[in-house]
């Protein structure tokens, strides 16, 4: 039985070892607990509670919605025959590359700039606007990122402001906005007299700098403390408007935006699925369909024109 006697238990009294061992995982214990309640009362939680002095402002393609609104516009107006099917091969070609290469080709913007506005050249403010709530039911709607929505709606908890800032048209920026239950939208005005779209923009495209000059100039209006206030976008052009606030948030980010938001500690939230959607800023699961389809506003009748 003496060869079994190291399964019997044995009373050790505590060594020196064993008591620094105790005092140091006691003293780790406490301290971490300590900082846990500095963090928390340096870092209230966000978005603060009955704040009038904060907004928030979404970029909306990517951002809030899979795709862009304008491609999604583009797909309706499609449908109704505002438009003809070989005009579609040309904007699928330049919406390909310029999705695959993340690059704006000056050229091609103008172009589609200037075919979108032929589009609604003639046409009532209001019909575009009673069209684009039909489109939202059909092509835009279940393309809402769920987790941008909870944040949007975070702030609406709180009591705040949110507000869409987009280079889309302002009919299709308020519609989504509207039925999202936002405050309002920032967005690309085209000129219409009498109710009529001349074929002309206000100004230029809300794009870039221009998003950026939008929320200054609203959040005066407002009479908001930008440096309470939080933006939300997926690209590097909107680095301007996110670099306004005290709180940027980089969602879905493209690659430059993204090693941006890194090098300056900014927030990352990413939606998407797939590696690849994650490298070069494709919206998982967006079809050929989506993309030929799209934003054929954005081309159509260039031939027409000739």
């Amino acid at each position: 039985m003496a060869a079994l006697g190291w399964l019997t238990p044995r009373r050790r009294s505590a060594t020196a070892r064993s008591v620094l061992a105790g005092e140091a995982s006691a003293e780790a214990a406490r301290k971490s607990s300590q900082e846990a309640t500095e963090v928390s009362a340096v870092e209230p939680e966000f978005p603060v509670l009955g704040d009038e002095q904060a907004a928030a402002f979404f970029d909306l393609d990517n951002t809030v919605m899979q795709g862009a609104a304008l491609f999604h516009f583009g797909r309706g107006l499609y449908k109704r025959k505002f438009f003809e099917t070989r005009d579609l091969a040309k904007f699928a070609w330049q919406q390909a590359w310029f999705r695959l290469a993340g690059v704006e080709d000056p050229e091609h913007m103008q172009d589609a700039r200037d075919s979108a506005l032929s589009i609604v050249k003639g046409h009532r403010v209001a019909e575009l606007t009673s069209i684009g709530e039909e489109i939202y039911d059909e092509y835009m709607a279940e393309r809402i990122w769920p987790g941008t929505r909870a944040l949007a709606q975070a702030h609406l908890d709180a009591g705040q402001k949110v507000w869409l800032v987009t280079a889309a048209p302002v009919e299709i920026a308020q519609v989504i906005s509207r039925r999202l239950g936002l405050t309002g939208a920032l967005g690309t005005v085209a000129e219409s007299v009498d109710g009529v779209y001349t074929g002309k923009l206000v100004g230029e495209p809300l794009h870039g700098p221009a998003k950026a000059e939008a929320v200054r100039a609203l959040a005066s209006a407002e009479g908001l403390d930008l440096s309470r206030c939080a933006a939300y976008s997926d690209s590097h052009n909107d680095i301007p408007m996110l670099s306004l606030v005290g709180h940027p948030y980089a969602i879905n980010p493209d690659t430059k935006l993204r090693k941006h938001a890194r090098k300056l500690d900014w927030r990352l939230r990413d939606y998407r699925t797939g590696r690849k959607a994650a490298k070069v800023g494709i919206p998982a699961a967006a079809g050929v369909g989506a993309v030929a389809g799209g934003t054929a506003a954005a081309i159509a009748l260039h031939r027409r024109r000739r």
